[in-house]
């Protein structure tokens, strides 16, 4: 398992570099690939464990929120969020059975918001000034988090941390974590792309962590309240999509607004 799970960070590693570096559209439609692969998952696990969310719906609307970065007008994200609520409702209370239809309704938004807005995001991010440049801060202090927590629990663990939710996770683990994204914050924000000073980039590099960390649990939390181990087999070694990327979900909404105050623009 470790072993395919190297050779598919290996060959998917360089493909992902070089599609933040050159941009759109390529980044858009990685991503757009990803949160439909990641809704098509979650609504098979849901489906699986008999609820009925509105699976084309969701993907439809998934698929919009990451493309809305580059929709024309002010309201677009405050209409897909609307239309994203009211209209699978609506749906759902005249479709039988109805008795279930709020659970279906509320899976059917997991899948759009979780996924899709969350992951919206990223491509908000590199379409800004330096947005190249803090993607790839981004997601390798991620990266930097995931693969120290990894190896350093598999090593040193020993004491559990959120055994009811993710029994392989252990606080040595998270400390690994910890110093893996901090590490990655200071070569990436300090020594190649100049965007922090050392304090920043340690600080940033932290809370990177301890977010990623987060959305890797509510991945988890979220499998396991469907019965599931693993959201999929899409990458070999590692599960599914959701099983991968859940870890970037929480950290990218904190680094599109905390680049627009450290440009200035948001404060």
């Amino acid at each position: 398992m470790l072993r395919l799970r190297l050779i598919t960070a290996a060959a998917g590693l360089p493909i992902l570099v070089a599609i933040v570096w050159f941009g759109d559209p390529w980044f858009t439609v990685l991503w757009a690939l990803a949160a439909g692969i990641g809704a098509w998952e979650l609504y098979t696990m849901a489906r699986a464990s008999n609820w009925r969310p509105l699976r084309w719906f969701g993907l439809v609307w998934t698929v919009l929120f990451i493309v809305s970065p580059h929709l024309p007008g002010a309201n677009t994200v405050p209409i897909l969020i609307s239309s994203a609520v009211i209209l699978p409702l609506i749906w759902l209370m005249i479709r039988k059975p109805r008795e279930s239809a709020f659970a279906n309704w509320g899976w059917t938004l997991v899948g759009i918001f979780y996924v899709g807005w969350m992951a919206s995001y990223w491509v908000a991010l590199r379409v800004i000034d330096d947005g190249r440049d803090w993607t790839l801060w981004g997601m390798f202090v991620v990266f930097g988090s995931d693969t120290f927590a990894y190896f350093v629990g598999k090593a040193f663990g020993k004491h559990l941390m959120a055994p009811s939710i993710s029994p392989g996770k252990t606080w040595e683990g998270a400390v690994g974590g910890v110093v893996g994204s901090m590490l990655a914050s200071v070569l990436f924000g300090c020594i190649l792309f100049y965007l922090l000073d050392y304090p920043e980039a340690l600080l940033l590099g932290f809370v990177g962590s301890i977010l990623a960390q987060a959305g890797d649990l509510s991945g988890s939390l979220l499998k396991r309240n469907l019965g599931f181990k693993d959201s999929g087999r899409f990458l070999p070694g590692h599960g599914g999509i959701i099983d991968r990327f859940s870890s970037l979900t929480f950290v990218g909404v904190l680094l599109y607004y905390g680049v627009l105050g450290h440009l200035g623009i948001l404060f």
